[in-house]
């Protein structure tokens, strides 16, 4: 068996020893977006540090937990904290959460970042729905032999980010009266923040708002034919935008302020989910 995916599945086994919770669908909190986890009907929570081989997340903001739980009548796995490429794990652990929550029975992944902002109509707390995304120098997660159990060795990837849950997420921000940009999403690897340099080439691009996560989740779990949406924060302008320094303590603030915003658009989101399911 491959390595990759015999560590997937003891990961499978050491959670379903503990916990019997099928999900429908799985989210995955970004830095300072966290206490969204009190808006769920708690079922059960699990420490990544209780799940044999599990990666652990080590970046403040990110508790490192899976909460099962309800949101409204929709069964949710939720990840408080995730695992980042700059944290020295490889890149199959890095995406290891997705494919395990796929396995545990999650067919839809709303991703969530904090970012910095590039393009000049966006402003710190702003949020952003992703259209598409833009992946420079973090590693593919496909690369390697192809774990034919969970997907096509060569998978399309026009269209990633589901364009049903884009319209869904569109009108549930219109209805709840909740500002909502959209834009393209770049992952660079971290952990330090982008140069003026690589800003303007991002930019020359295409690219609206650039983090350190959230590309390579969405490449695997795309890979496993999941539906996804993504939503960032815009935490800050992204280096040379102005001439503040950035800090790790500005995109805490930031998304702590976004969050009551945060909180009613995903609520409300995951609450129309249903009519789908």
């Amino acid at each position: 068996m491959n390595p990759v995916y015999e560590k997937v599945q003891r990961c499978y086994e050491s959670v379903r020893e503990k916990v019997d919770f099928q999900p429908r669908a799985a989210i995955v909190l970004g830095s300072g977006l966290g206490d969204y986890a009190e808006n769920i009907q708690i079922e059960a929570e699990l420490s990544y540090h209780e799940i044999e081989g599990f990666p652990v997340s080590t970046v403040p903001g990110h508790d490192g937990k899976f909460i099962f739980g309800y949101v409204g009548a929709v069964p949710v796995v939720c990840m408080k904290g995730r695992v980042h490429y700059y944290e020295g794990y490889p890149i199959s652990d890095v995406v290891l959460p997705i494919r395990l929550m796929k396995l545990l029975g999650a067919e839809i992944l709303v991703l969530t970042n904090a970012s910095g902002g590039i393009r000049d109509s966006l402003r710190a707390g702003d949020l952003m729905m992703l259209t598409d995304h833009i992946s420079c120098f973090a590693p593919n997660p496909l690369i390697g032999a192809n774990l034919d159990e969970l997907g096509p060795r060569f998978p399309d990837m026009s269209e990633v980010y589901d364009k049903a849950l884009q319209e869904l997420l569109r009108s549930t921000a219109a209805e709840q009266e909740v500002p909502l940009q959209e834009g393209i999403y770049a992952q660079l690897t971290g952990p330090s923040y982008e140069s003026p340099a690589e800003i303007r080439m991002l930019r020359s691009m295409g690219a609206d708002a650039v983090g350190m996560s959230t590309v390579v989740e969405a490449i695997a779990a795309n890979h496993m034919g999941m539906k996804i949406c993504g939503i960032s924060c815009v935490c800050n302008m992204a280096a040379g935008i102005t001439k503040e320094p950035l800090s790790h303590t500005e995109v805490q603030q930031a998304a702590s302020e976004a969050a009551p915003r945060f909180k009613r658009l995903l609520t409300h989101f995951i609450l129309r989910l249903a009519e789908r399911m």
